[in-house]
């Protein structure tokens, strides 16, 4: 009897954890609409991509190339999280290449995550050079001003905050008035910045949760937000809108449960 229990138990188990497996596959697409009070004229199409911890990701490039094209997209936004191995580093030439096929008209931006920091340093310096090889702008606490429609934005990229490599003065030294557009990893910095002006601040880290069953207890250690229940989606904090996307690959194991992944196009309008 016992016998028959433990197999019909590992039958169960065996389905739950595949139907986890099929939930990497099934990507959301979303799409959000962000009014804004400064004087940006016209609409800005940004978009975004994080945490694709490609030693555990079931999106390909061809996949995702079938969910971005015909997309009108401006800015492509890039988040952290790349990997963790330097024996993945060439896994992501073929989303770099589709990344450089989309040609965005104001660019490509990346910032990095701490997974990305687990690599020794020569190997990190192998990552960041392969991204700037493809047309992505690096940003480590610095900025760049991009003008659209006569109107100045400045794509601020705060470095990660889980890892101590935030320094939010730096990232801001002599950006001019204009529209601040910021990126970076973990959404808990924002908690740092009630003085700081920004207009949308974009950020990942948190996976939505990835195994949200029966709640996410595990991500209580990953911060004040995580503690408040925010990780995911369109918040605002002292009135200022940021969002946290639920990346699109997953870490430790490639298995979501009351999760997805996640891609966004966030339209900005004046």
């Amino acid at each position: 009897m016992k016998a028959v229990i433990f197999i019909f138990c590992l039958i169960i188990f065996s389905i739950l954890i595949r139907r986890a497996y099929q939930n990497t596959k099934k990507v959301n697409i979303n799409r959000i609409q962000l009014k804004t009070n400064t004087n940006h004229d016209g609409k800005l199409t940004i978009l975004h991509l994080t945490d694709m911890h490609l030693e555990n990701i079931s999106v390909s490039p061809e996949d995702l190339k079938q969910m971005v094209q015909n997309q009108k997209i401006d800015l492509i936004a890039l988040t952290g999280d790349y990997l963790d191995r330097k024996r993945t580093i060439p896994k992501l030439i073929p989303y770099l290449q589709l990344f450089k096929e989309i040609n965005p008209q104001y660019g490509i931006f990346a910032v990095f995550g701490n997974h990305d920091y687990v690599l020794k340093e020569k190997n990190f310096t192998k990552l960041k050079n392969l991204l700037e090889n493809y047309g992505c702008k690096t940003l480590q606490n610095e900025h760049v001003t991009i003008e659209t429609n006569d109107q100045l934005i400045n794509i601020i990229g705060i470095d990660d905050y889980s890892t101590g490599r935030s320094n939010i003065e730096k990232a801001y030294n002599h950006a001019p008035a204009g529209f601040h557009l910021v990126l970076t990893h973990d959404p808990n910095v924002v908690l740092k910045m009630t003085d700081v002006p920004f207009d949308y601040l974009l950020s990942g880290h948190f996976h939505g949760g990835q195994i949200y069953w029966p709640k996410p207890y595990h991500l209580v250690k990953m911060g004040e937000l995580a503690r408040k229940k925010i990780i995911k989606g369109l918040h605002y904090y002292k009135g200022k809108p940021f969002y946290i996307s639920e990346g699109l690959g997953q870490t430790g194991v490639n298995i979501r449960i009351g999760s997805r992944p996640e891609i966004t196009f966030h339209n900005i309008h004046p």
